[in-house]
């Protein structure tokens, strides 16, 4: 009977050795993909800070996995670096956005190609997050239904046709080895999705896209009104912190500057 345990510990250990080697998420490169300046952030948490203004940031992930590179938002257009004045919103409360580096630049310094990079995901379909969708015509884009449906602007598709989709209803394990999962956070757009992403030594990060915006936002569970759902931006919310905890994880919230400035930007990476 103690060698029948003895081999079941074994197998356990093992088990759990081969486990943590197959999640093969490798690197995580953070991208400049734009700064800018809000107008008045209670636009982004009603009723606080009132009239006051505030830095943004605009973050894209490049993940090398075992299997492929896997791109995550692409941020503000490239085309905004060459505007001297930036991107300014039709709402002056909005963010005014500049692209200091492009993507195509930050690829470059890497050595990745735009060709290189097989699958994407957007958190959601706003422009600050799919402005250079276009730039990997091949990359399979992973988007919820429910988004990729959302009528644009005039009743337009909010993609590109052509361009190779995984339509999702749920969450999507990427690589099926638990190492990249897409996140269904729906609330701020009726599509909008998160991603957990689990590193050999970095540990779990949850990229929160627009389920959140900057961290007084989080703490105080601080809903747009621009959200198609306050109560699904809420359950969204909580399910983050859910995962945090049971994943053990940390939260890098898109548009915060002040946790970006403390992180190490591409070329530099987490692994």
């Amino acid at each position: 009977m103690n060698k029948v345990v003895g081999l079941a510990a074994l197998a356990a250990v093992l088990w759990s050795v081969n486990g943590a080697q197959a999640q093969t998420a490798e690197r995580l490169y953070i991208l400049n993909c734009g700064e800018g300046v809000a107008g008045d952030i209670s636009r982004w948490s009603p009723g606080v800070n009132e009239g006051k203004s505030m830095d943004f940031v605009d973050n894209c992930y490049l993940i090398k996995h075992k299997q492929d590179w896997f791109l995550w938002d692409t941020g503000i257009p490239d085309a905004v670096a060459a505007m001297p004045n930036g991107l300014a919103p039709a709402d002056p409360k909005a963010v005014t956005w500049k692209r200091p580096k492009t993507l195509a630049a930050q690829l470059d310094a890497i050595g990745v190609k735009p060709a290189d990079i097989k699958a994407m995901a957007v958190s959601h379909t706003h422009p600050d997050h799919i402005g250079n969708v276009e730039m990997f015509p091949q990359a399979m884009l992973y988007v919820q239904k429910a988004e990729y449906e959302w009528p644009g602007a005039d009743n337009k598709p909010r993609f590109n046709p052509a361009h190779p989709v995984t339509q999702l209803e749920g969450d999507r394990d990427v690589f099926g080895d638990g190492s990249v999962t897409i996140l269904a956070t729906p609330g701020h757009t009726p599509g909008h999705q998160s991603l957990l992403v689990k590193l050999p030594n970095t540990g779990a990060l949850v990229l929160s896209g627009d389920a959140v915006h900057f961290k007084s936002n989080w703490d105080n569970r601080g809903v747009p009104a621009l959200n198609v759902s306050k109560e699904q931006t809420l359950a969204s919310m909580q399910r983050i912190a859910d995962t945090l905890t049971k994943d053990k994880a940390q939260l890098w919230i898109n548009h915060d500057k002040a946790q970006r400035d403390g992180l190490k930007l591409a070329p530099e990476f987490y692994d």
